[in-house]
């Protein structure tokens, strides 16, 4: 599992886009590894963004909102950042 980054792990607005990550996955009928596997993304990663763990670059952001079908605005939107 990748190590969490530290400096910003848990803050508010990566638990809000995690939760709303997790929120657009379940409602696509998406595992985890689904769409990890559709992002290029390594599944505990992904596990670790969901979590709020992790302060995801645009790149994966980009990733995970293609994967999910969306754009990435939706997400933010989502998630009120």
């Amino acid at each position: 599992m990748p190590a969490p980054s530290p400096r910003f792990a848990h803050d508010p607005v990566l638990v809000a886009f995690g939760e709303t990550v997790r929120a657009v996955r379940r409602e696509r009928g998406l595992s985890q590894e689904d769409l990890a596997h559709v992002a290029h993304l390594d599944r505990s990663y992904l596990s670790s963004i969901e979590r709020g763990a992790q302060n995801p670059g645009l790149i994966a952001i980009s990733r995970i909102a293609a994967a999910l079908d969306v754009p990435i605005a939706h997400l933010m939107l989502e998630a009120e950042i």
